[in-house]
C-alpha cells in the first residue's frame, strides 16, 4: 500500500495508525521490517525528516539505503527504475519536490511507496502534528486552525487534511495569496484580527523572499503579544525550519505556546507507523 497523500488512508486506517503511535510510545516494539530493505531517496538538506524515517525504519529491523533525491531526476522512465528497485526493496521513502515522479512510482511498483515530503504536499508531517494535536487536546476535529503566509505545501497538506478529515483551515495573508472562495473548508482573512482571537492552533511556514520584509512582519508576525490574543491554550506550530524574527517572532518560540520540539518527537512513532501499516497491508492485498 502505497502513502502519497493523507486521503489515501481511510479513517479507520488513520485511528488505527494513532493507536499504533500510542503503542510504540509505551515501548512496544515490532519488527516489521526484520530482514526486509528500505531504498530511500532524499536531498542532503533534509534533517528532521530524514533522520526520524532512518530511524523508524531501524527501530521496525530494517536496512536503509539512501540516494540523493537527484537521482529520480535521470531521463530513465520511473516504470523502468522501479522495476529494478523492486528486485531489491521491500519499500520506497521518498522526498522529492515533483510529486507526480512519486505517482509514476506508486503506480508501477509491487512494494509501498512513502511520500517524505514534495513541492506539493507533506502528508506524513501533517499525519503527525494531527497525532500531537489529538493528544494535547482529546480531538484535533473540533478546533479553530489558523495558518499564516503565502501557499505551498504545508497550507496545500493542511487543507487537504480539512476536506478529507472534516474542519476547516483559516487562511491569513495578503489578499494575493487568497487560494479561492470562502467555503467549509477554507476561510481566508487579509486581517489577522479577524480570527486570531478563535484560535486553538497556529501555524506558519517559512515565507518567500518577496515577504521578508518589515511591512509584512508589522501585520502578520506572530509574537507572543499576538499569542495573547488567541485561545488561552492556544498552541504555537511553525513548519520548521522556521526563521526567528520572520515568520515567529523569537519571544513567541521561546514561549510556553511553541509546541514545535515537542510535537516532532511524534514524529518519529508517527512515521514507524505510516511504514508498519503500509507493509501491513500491501502482505495483505498479496495474499488476497
Amino acid at each position: 500500500m502505497n502513502f502519497l497523500s493523507i486521503s489515501d488512508f481511510s479513517h479507520a486506517q488513520i485511528a488505527s495508525v494513532f493507536r499504533l503511535v500510542d503503542r510504540f510510545k509505551a515501548g512496544h516494539a515490532l519488527h516489521t521490517l526484520g530482514r526486509k530493505t528500505c531504498i530511500a531517496f532524499f536531498p542532503e538538506s533534509s534533517v528532521r525528516t530524514r533522520i526520524s524515517f532512518e530511524k523508524a525504519v531501524k527501530n521496525l529491523g530494517g536496512d536503509f539505503i539512501l540516494f540523493p533525491s537527484t537521482t529520480l531526476d535521470k531521463r530513465e522512465d520511473h516504470k523502468d527504475l522501479v522495476g529494478y528497485i523492486q528486485n531489491w526493496a521491500d519499500l520506497c521513502v521518498i522526498r522529492h519536490r515533483d510529486f507526480s515522479v512519486l505517482k509514476r512510482m506508486g503506480e508501477s511498483s509491487s512494494v509501498p511507496i512513502i511520500n517524505a515530503m514534495t513541492s506539493s504536499n507533506h502528508p506524513c508531517e501533517i499525519l503527525s502534528d494531527l497525532y500531537a494535536i489529538n493528544s494535547q487536546k482529546g480531538s484535533y476535529s473540533d478546533l479553530v486552525y489558523v495558518f499564516v503566509g503565502a501557499p505551498g505545501n504545508i497550507l496545500f497538506s493542511w487543507i487537504e487534511a480539512a476536506r478529507y478529515l472534516g474542519f476547516r483551515i483559516h487562511h491569513v495573508s495578503p489578499e494575493k495569496y487568497r487560494l479561492a472562495d470562502d467555503s467549509e473548508h477554507y476561510s481566508f482573512h487579509a486581517d489577522i484580527h479577524e480570527i486570531i482571537a478563535a484560535a486553538d492552533v497556529i501555524l506558519t511556514d517559512p515565507l518567500p523572499a518577496e515577504l521578508r520584509n518589515e511591512a509584512y512582519y508589522q501585520k502578520y508576525q506572530i509574537t507572543q503579544k499576538l499569542m495573547s490574543q488567541a485561545k488561552s491554550r492556544a498552541l504555537l506550530n511553525p513548519c520548521p525550519p522556521f526563521q526567528r524574527g520572520e515568520e515567529v517572532s523569537a519571544d513567541a518560540i521561546d514561549s510556553a505556546s511553541f509546541v514545535g520540539y515537542a510535537f516532532k518527537r511524534d514524529l518519529l512513532h508517527v512515521q514507524a507507523a505510516i511504514l508498519h501499516h503500509c507493509m501491513e497491508n500491501g502482505w495483505k492485498a498479496q495474499t488476497e
